[in-house]
């Protein structure tokens, strides 16, 4: 199925995530007199030190991305919707002069600004070690989520979480971050003695402890472990198709342009949505859930990729 269908077709079928689920909730709304709880997630991936747009000779992204837009483009989608979820996938780290000269101090202070709830971490946030990480978490108001990297012999022992729940008018997600192996893809001195986790497993793991133990009405995976590949290799399609019980996985790493949430079903039947918006804050990603009333499940009310540019 090609992505440009997904709205027109995958809506209306896939876990719950159906157009016909918001019909059922906005008659059960008449019904109860409570209105379905709207959700709006809005997501990045690979910032890569993207603090001004890209300069008019940029090529085909000149004039785009920023962060100034994107906090002004946040803001008004704020003013707008009840309970908004604004989560980062890694790769923060790297790619312009500003990371050169401050390290991810201006990066994190400026996402810092935009109230971000969450990310996790991404290879490159590792380029300047251990400690060049460490030094800059104190300029993060936001949680760092990641399950499958054991801190424990290293600085940064007790740092990150593995999940954290947030709740919106009692509405319970539970997000979560899984990474990819930097061994052979960060030099071995930038991760020391950070020991890597099966993704797969760590993942089923978090399922069950934000569904049955939390009792998590959606589980969002924030993962750096890339798109898709050829070969083997896990990336998230092969997650979802192994994992049950997740819901949306919001991608990075592989700085893939999808025009529209990808959906892939487990060996037992549950879909998960998969999305990713490119890379260095061209694009902000936006999904719109409604749970019902009832049964809190999520059901898709609409898809988006929003342009950063000057016209926001």
């Amino acid at each position: 199925m090609k992505r440009r269908d997904f709205l027109r077709n995958s809506l209306l079928g896939t876990a719950g995530l159906t157009v016909l689920g918001g019909l059922a909730s906005s008659a059960e709304a008449a019904i109860t007199g409570k209105a379905p709880v709207r959700l709006t997630i809005l997501h990045t991936n690979d910032l890569h030190s993207r603090i001004e747009p890209f300069p008019d000779n940029g090529g085909q992204w000149a004039g785009l991305g920023g962060m100034a837009r994107r906090a002004a483009l946040i803001k008004d989608i704020r003013s707008k919707e009840p309970n908004v979820l604004l989560l980062d996938s890694g790769d923060i780290f790297q790619g312009t002069p500003y990371f050169n000269f401050f390290g991810g101090e201006l990066e994190y202070k400026l996402m810092s600004q935009m109230a971000y709830d969450a990310s996790t971490l991404g290879n490159h946030d590792f380029d300047n070690g251990l400690d060049g990480l460490q030094r800059q978490l104190p300029n993060a108001t936001f949680p760092f989520l990641i399950a499958n990297y054991d801190f424990s012999k290293t600085p940064l022992a007790g740092q990150f979480a593995p999940y954290k729940v947030f709740e919106k008018q009692g509405v319970r997600i539970g997000v979560f971050g899984l990474g990819i192996e930097l061994a052979g893809l960060v030099a071995d001195k930038n991760f020391g003695a950070t020991t890597y986790l099966d993704p797969v497993t760590k993942a089923k793991e978090m399922v069950a402890q934000l569904r049955q133990i939390d009792k998590c009405d959606m589980v969002i995976c924030l993962s750096h472990l890339g798109y898709k590949y050829a070969d083997a290799k896990l990336d998230d399609r092969k997650l979802a198709a192994q994992v049950s019980g997740i819901d949306l996985i919001l991608g990075g790493h592989t700085h893939t342009f999808m025009e529209a949430p990808e959906p892939i079903a487990s060996s037992d039947g549950h879909s998960t949505l998969i999305n990713q918006v490119g890379w260095s804050g061209i694009n902000l990603g936006r999904l719109d859930y409604e749970f019902s009333v009832k049964k809190k499940r999520p059901g898709l009310a609409s898809a988006s990729v929003v342009p950063v540019r000057a016209a926001c």
